[in-house]
């Protein structure tokens, strides 16, 4: 082998190393499961309800079918505030990559009583606000591509917010052509 087939060689080498680990290092931040982190097909351990199915609302299954979901749910107090802010930042930087829903938790919207219900960390005993739940697109432990969700009804701030956003369209963008809604 002469010294320029070898080159090729070893750089094409390289190439694959680096395409292989850039394809992990693409890949979601966020894993599935059913830990604190995680993203959740079911409830999570913290749950009452875990290890349950959770029913996803017809509103959002219909809103996967073109992006990623944030829903907001929160009331116009001074604990809400600081998340209402972080969301609108998120809402202004990533609007056209997700479906919004900024949902009142007084009893204007049906909506918002569905998405507590159905994605309060907790198992929905005690249904607290402001209630953050960031939805996409990802495969089961069987390889099958169902929705999944994070959700946290505490004040998480902007970055959290954005790195599961970030993930879930990465997530998304990944799993929709293998998603059989």
């Amino acid at each position: 082998m002469d010294i320029v087939s070898r080159k090729y060689g070893i750089a094409s080498l390289i190439a694959l190393i680096l395409i292989a680990f850039g394809f992990n290092a693409a890949g979601a931040e966020y894993s599935l499961g059913s830990e604190s982190d995680d993203w959740w097909t079911e409830y999570p351990d913290q749950s009452t309800g875990a290890g349950g199915d959770v029913s996803h609302p017809d509103w959002v299954l219909d809103a996967l079918e073109s992006k990623p979901v944030l829903i907001y749910v929160h009331k116009e107090c001074d604990y809400c505030v600081p998340q209402t802010e972080a969301v609108q930042k998120i809402i202004d930087e990533f609007s056209g990559e997700i479906t919004i829903f900024e949902l009142g938790a007084d009893g204007s919207d049906i909506r918002s009583g569905e998405a507590l219900q159905a994605y309060d960390p907790n198992g929905g005993l005690d249904m607290f606000v402001p209630l953050t739940v960031i939805l996409t697109l990802a495969p089961d432990s069987e390889g099958e591509v169902v929705a999944v969700w994070h959700s946290s009804d505490e004040i998480t701030g902007e970055e959290w917010i954005r790195n599961y956003v970030e993930d879930a369209i990465s997530l998304y963008d990944e799993n929709y052509a293998d998603w059989d809604n």
